[in-house]
């Protein structure tokens, strides 16, 4: 492609070369530019592409884009002293990550004019909400691909994320994928960060859905404030052709703010929702947990799902609401939520018909805090939660959740997560110091599979046992290696194991 024609609407300035550039790909990774390729100099948190400048003349690259305020970079290999190239293209834009954004886009022409894209945001809720859009779809015949933080899945291929929404680069090449392996609809979690970064710059969402918001991501490399954390949220309904919100957040209308899209809204609070659930019923029974609930409004029905909470019941609401515009008849949608099973999301293992254990991502004192406040609704005979924290990451943390957990739960089993270069017996330190503050009970088993043993073989009649943290993890990170390590496959064998031992 011409270079002008992948940097249309970025507001670039051609300072050296020429903008009929014939361009053979788009990289913003110096160690993949090759003879011909378009580099653009991205400003990440660990290094700047601008440092790269010079090795992109030497390894043949026909364009970079450069920030504006980065222009004196270029005096070094406009130097004739140091190359014997002159005919690198160099272009100055604004900002380099929204040309990267466009120049994206046009790269794999323009994906999202083809394909349907259903953008989800919130603090809470976005992957439960995608999964369950996604069966919904899929159980009417459509084929659906799902960008969010568990994976990437495009077809049969299912590829682990790096980020909840990743680079606009990828984002743009995963829909030209989409379309051809014959997906009708994309479905994507779309972070904050992904638009402070605009990695979903120069893209129209066929839908934009909010769920929740609530102070997160908040500090170094993340937001400054909560405001503006609240305002990337907001840039989804700028770039969408409809809005689905929840109505029933504080924060919606500072959310709907500059809106440019019609707006639907779904709620149990609010009468003024165009979608509701009333009369909601908490199931746990035979070692099952989950919700029946009746929807009303522009649907009329009656629901259950397998996935326990009243935030469940909001991201059925969701997902309900944003399946109408596809046609859905009512049946499958009724069908498809009572079969939904996401994975490390309120996860239930079936393991007694007298107790339940579930498996959940929680993995901070506020995801966590949430969680065990909706599973007292459940009138447990015992809430059981096994939890560890990450080591390398804020010890705060760790008191934060040894407090919550000594609030809310009835027995905490502390435990290891990731320790990566930590003690583990350290990191249980810190969180036994945020537990002291409670009088809670716990008890400290640094095996996480002797951890899970203990919940299982000690249950009773009534208990609730949650494993925290690792949710869809199938790995413990130690000493800078992955182990493998499927909380699914531990409770199966623990459960072999046991009966082994009583036969």
């Amino acid at each position: 492609m011409r270079l002008k024609a992948l940097l249309e609407g970025t507001g670039y300035r051609l300072i050296s070369g020429t903008e009929e550039a014939e361009i053979s790909s788009v990289v913003y990774d110096s160690r993949k530019i090759e003879p011909g390729s378009l580099f653009i100099c991205i400003v990440g948190a660990n290094s700047d592409g601008h440092d790269y400048l010079s090795a992109a003349r030497d390894l043949g690259a026909a364009a970079v884009v450069i920030r504006d305020d980065h222009e004196e970079a270029v005096s070094a290999i406009l130097s004739e002293e140091q190359s014997g190239r002159e005919d690198m293209t160099i272009v100055s834009v604004p900002d380099t990550r929204i040309a990267l954004a466009y120049a994206s886009a046009a790269w794999f022409g323009h994906p999202a004019d083809e394909i349907p894209v259903i953008g989800i945001t919130g603090t809470k809720g976005k992957t439960t909400s995608t999964y369950m859009i996604r069966a919904i779809l899929e159980h009417a015949g459509y084929k659906v691909g799902l960008i969010g933080t568990i994976e990437r899945i495009i077809g049969e291929k299912h590829i682990p994320a790096l980020n909840t929404t990743p680079e606009s680069y990828v984002v743009q090449e995963s829909l030209r994928e989409m379309i051809d392996a014959g997906m009708n609809i994309c479905v994507m979690e779309v972070s904050s960060q992904a638009f402070k970064l605009h990695r979903c710059a120069g893209m129209t969402f066929e839908i934009g859905v909010f769920t929740n918001l609530s102070p997160d991501h908040i500090g170094p490399n993340e937001h400054e404030s909560f405001e503006e954390y609240t305002e990337c949220k907001s840039m989804l309904f700028r770039q969408s052709r409809q809005g689905i919100v929840n109505l029933d957040d504080p924060h919606v209308h500072e959310i709907l703010k500059g809106h440019t899209c019609p707006i639907e809204t779904y709620g149990i609070e609010n009468d003024r929702a165009d979608l509701s659930a009333k009369d909601l019923v908490y199931v746990h029974e035979n070692g099952h947990i989950g919700m029946r609930f009746r929807i009303e409004g522009k649907l009329n029905m009656e629901a259950e799902l397998p996935i326990p909470g009243k935030f469940s019941v909001y991201n059925a609401l969701t997902a309900a609401a944003v399946c109408l515009h596809f046609q859905i008849a009512q049946e499958d949608i009724r069908k498809a939520l009572a079969e939904v099973k996401v994975r490390g999301r309120l996860e239930t293992v079936k393991v007694s018909d007298s107790f339940s254990l579930m498996i959940d991502y929680a993995h901070n004192a506020m995801a966590l805090k949430s969680l065990l406040t909706e599973l007292r609704d459940y009138n447990p005979g015992r809430i059981v939660c096994v939890f560890g924290c990450g080591g390398n990451r804020a010890r705060a943390r760790r008191f934060e959740m040894g407090e919550v957990s000594g609030k809310l739960a009835d027995l905490t089993i502390i435990t290891s997560d990731n320790p990566r270069f930590e003690d583990p017996e350290a990191i249980m330190d810190d969180i036994v110091e945020g537990f002291s503050k409670t009088g809670g009970s716990y008890i400290r088993i640094a095996d996480r599979k002797e951890a899970i043993r203990n919940a299982i073989v000690n249950g009773q009649p009534g208990d609730l046992i949650v494993l925290a943290g690792k949710g869809h993890e199938d790995y413990q990170e130690i000493r800078g290696k992955k182990y493998p390590m499927d909380e699914r496959v531990l409770i199966a064998e623990i459960l072999r194991e046991e009966q082994e031992k009583n036969k």
